[in-house]
């Protein structure tokens, strides 16, 4: 049960994203990839009209939504589309939500998830200003699919840092999360590794990390170092920098034994919530 991460550095071009991501999963679905991921912001970086890209796709009427089906079916592959603007369902002029889609070997929508939490962030370096809401709407959901190599929890990165997100996708059955990200080189370079592993160890899954991994339009950069870690939090495959794709086999027996060796689902004990510190008093 092959898995697959792709690796991307995105530029502004749609149609020049989607050829390199079209050559990329070819080279997964050659590797034997059941399913591989794609980044965040994979078919376009650094572009400012995406309620535009967003309402074209919704209306049937751009690139990205048909390419993703074709690729599907023709690579015999489910795709999960790292993310695109899309807005809710049935709303085509509504703000989009960063959407990750999960499609099947024949190319049909399985699930979407809507990224929850958005980068609104100042970060020290040539970008700075982070403000993702300025574009996005927040998503307001946990999702879950079951896929031929396992069950997924969808998730996108600045996700990685809220630990009860993760918790609630294994105690929906994820045995497998997808990560696709654009973490900047220098909030990459601090605690994506650390993330990307404390959430396989914790939950007991698979992490599929998928990045953007280079220099994209406005002087922003990616820290990349895409990955694939198991169960027990051992990187099993990463890519520092560039274009590139991962494979590696999901061991399933490997992961119950981790489960039943380590059964922390069945040990989690819930607890009361701490009194809320009154805004200006000082604990004593």
């Amino acid at each position: 049960m092959n898995l697959a991460v792709i690796q991307m550095v995105s530029q502004a071009d749609v149609l020049g994203n989607l050829a390199q991501a079209r050559q990329l999963l070819e080279q997964a679905a050659a590797q034997g990839a059941r399913l591989a991921v794609l980044p965040e912001n994979f078919a376009a970086m650094g572009r400012r009209d995406l309620a535009s890209l967003g309402r074209a796709e919704a209306l049937g009427e751009g690139p990205i939504l048909s390419w993703l089906q074709q690729a599907a079916r023709d690579l015999g592959l489910w795709i999960v589309a790292g993310t695109l603007p899309l807005p809710p369902d049935g709303q085509p002029d509504a703000k989009p939500h960063a959407c990750s889609l999960l499609v099947d070997a024949q190319g049909q929508r399985v699930a979407r998830y809507d990224k929850l939490h958005l980068f609104d962030v100042d970060v020290s370096d040539s970008h700075g200003r982070y403000r993702e809401s300025d574009d996005y709407a927040f998503g307001d959901r946990v999702v879950v699919a079951d896929t031929p190599v396992g069950r997924l929890g969808l998730s996108v990165c600045y996700d990685l840092r809220f630990a009860e997100l993760y918790s609630a996708m294994r105690d929906a059955g994820a045995e497998l999360i997808s990560v696709p990200a654009a973490f900047t080189a220098v909030t990459g370079a601090a605690h994506w590794q650390v993330l990307t592993r404390a959430r396989a160890i914790e939950g007991q899954c698979y992490v599929l990390a998928a990045g953007q991994g280079g220099c994209h339009p406005g002087g922003r950069e990616t820290f990349g170092h895409s990955a694939l870690i198991d169960p027990w939090g051992q990187v099993l495959a990463e890519l520092p920098c560039g274009p590139g794709v991962l494979v590696a086999e999901r061991n399933a027996h490997e992961q119950a034994a981790i489960r039943q060796r380590m059964p922390v689902s069945r040990h989690k004990r819930f607890f009361a919530a701490a009194e809320p510190r009154q805004p200006g008093v000082e604990p004593l």
